[in-house]
């Protein structure tokens, strides 16, 4: 009868073993359909719903500011872009930022000259984190190439503008005219929520150690002269 009764309860231990093991797997089966369809939608959300606004005090800086959106377009990121003047509109300051809390932007790029009180205005207005690029360039919009204005002070009126911000309302500031940096930051930000961005952008920074190992060879095979004139003619 002893043995008897071990036979059985080993056998039903297997059984209740058996059907843990199959308990899991459905488990882990699902969790990896879950996992697949949330990726599917972030990366649906990543191309279809806009996650980054691209504002610009004037169209004269979309100039600079596309090189935002050209760095978000080659990583497939949606964008929004306006044009919101702090000085000639400034009513759409406000609802700007409320435009973009409602549609759950993520981060917001500003882009001015000049007095550049754009990014710091929105960044006052709102919890998104803004980044802000100093403009130099501005006031081009004549036809003609020898009426092309600069600002008075170089991009460093802007940048002090942008940088200077008081405690409480902080701008991310990039460089004078590094609207590139801008959107590229903005991707960092992104990866936090999105984690598909993180080997895309270990890939581009692959890419980047790359082109300056393919140069320095292309320099030392070529000599100093030969590889300026071809690169700079």
């Amino acid at each position: 009868f002893f043995f008897s009764s071990r036979r059985r309860h080993t056998r039903l231990q297997g059984d209740w073993s058996s059907d843990v093991c199959s308990s899991d797997l459905k488990i882990v089966t699902r969790i990896q359909i879950l996992l697949k369809a949330s990726y599917l939608f972030s990366n649906l959300l990543l191309k279809k719903k806009p996650l980054v606004g691209i504002i610009m005090g004037s169209s004269s800086d979309s100039k600079v500011m596309h090189n935002a959106a050209k760095i978000l377009d080659d990583f497939e990121i949606a964008h929004e872009d306006q044009i919101v003047s702090a000085h000639r509109t400034p009513t759409r300051i406000e609802e700007y930022a409320k435009y973009a809390e409602k549609n759950q932007f993520r981060v917001i790029i500003a882009g001015a000259g000049g007095s550049a009180h754009l990014p710091g205005m929105i960044a006052s207005h709102t919890i998104i984190p803004v980044i802000g690029v100093p403009i130099m360039v501005y006031n081009d919009k004549s036809e003609k190439k020898s009426d092309f204005k600069f600002s008075a002070f170089g991009g460093m009126d802007s940048l002090l503008s942008i940088v200077e911000m008081p405690n409480g309302s902080p701008v991310a500031t990039v460089g004078v005219n590094k609207a590139a940096n801008a959107g590229l930051y903005a991707i960092k930000i992104l990866s936090n929520e999105f984690t598909e961005l993180r080997p895309k952008l270990k890939k581009f920074k692959e890419s980047q150690h790359n082109s300056v190992l393919a140069e320095s060879d292309e320099l030392k095979k070529s000599g100093l002269v030969k590889f300026v004139s071809k690169k700079f003619k």
